[in-house]
């Protein structure tokens, strides 16, 4: 065998390494990735079904008990929507009677079970539960173990902290029970103009692109519909891509980001 022929293989296997190597350095890196749930639908059918009908894998959390809760529960599902539980928990400002299926200071342990159980009874195809304010609540380490217990018990269920309050601890709860979860890093709509909005939906699309994945949160307002409306479907051109909240959720859990996000009170 000639030299030549001799160092042929190992020619063709040094360019084929390097190769290789050369498609892994030049390899697209993950999109920044955004998740947006769209909160507080059950009581007007028009508003939830326009925002149901917003494109791609928006979310939506929908109130417990609300009159039309179960209707737009099956219309997002139906639609291949994911929906969420939308559970209230006291805020630091509660005045006056509670909300429907609202989780409360003053509820004992069995209370506290039974009043989460018909609520997420009450929201069909619910995949996981996000909080609906809950700035007193979700510094309460006793009634925030009960809650995390039974979101645990009833089944695969995720949670997203809304994070209305620096001093929650709901998060670090739900990942110490084994629930996957993550909290709120935009409020889209906490002034309803479209400037606002705008320059929020910038603030999450940065966020993303720096982090890697960011989750925002929006209304059924009609100023929120129509720049979603306006804003989603040119995402992908953007080089961002948006993703369903339980991919978010699966992604972030298993990186263990902690968000940097504001406590706002939910609008």
């Amino acid at each position: 065998m000639s030299p030549a022929t001799e160092c042929a293989p190992r020619s063709i296997g040094v360019h084929l390494v390097a190769a290789l190597l050369l498609g892994f350095a030049t390899a697209k890196a993950d999109p920044p990735r955004i998740a947006i749930i769209i909160d507080d639908l059950g009581y007007q059918l028009g508003a939830g079904t326009r925002a149901i009908d917003l494109p791609g894998p928006v979310a939506y959390a929908v109130l417990p008990a609300t009159p039309r809760a179960a209707a737009l529960a099956e219309q997002a599902h139906q639609r291949g929507k994911e929906v969420l539980l939308h559970l209230p928990l006291q805020s630091e400002s509660h005045s006056g009677p509670a909300e429907p299926g609202a989780i409360m200071l003053n509820m004992g342990r069995e209370q506290l079970a039974s009043a989460f159980s018909s609520s997420l009874a009450s929201v069909p195809y619910a995949s996981g539960v996000n909080s609906h304010r809950g700035s007193l609540l979700t510094r309460q380490p006793d009634h925030m173990s009960w809650l995390m217990q039974e979101i645990h018990d009833h089944g695969d269920l995720f949670f997203v902290d809304s994070f209305t309050t620096h001093r929650s601890i709901a998060l670090d709860l739900a990942r110490e029970s084994g629930i996957p979860a993550v909290k709120r890093d935009v409020f889209l709509d906490t002034r309803r103009d479209s400037a606002a909005i705008a320059e929020k939906f910038t603030e999450l699309k940065q966020l993303a692109v720096v982090r890697g994945l960011a989750l925002g949160i929006g209304h059924p307002y009609p100023e929120t519909l129509t720049f979603l409306e306006q804003a989603l479907p040119v995402l992908a051109a953007e080089g961002i891509e948006l993703i369903g909240i339980s991919r978010l959720v699966a992604l972030e859990s298993k990186r263990g980001i902690m968000s940097p996000a504001a406590a706002e009170e939910d609008p």
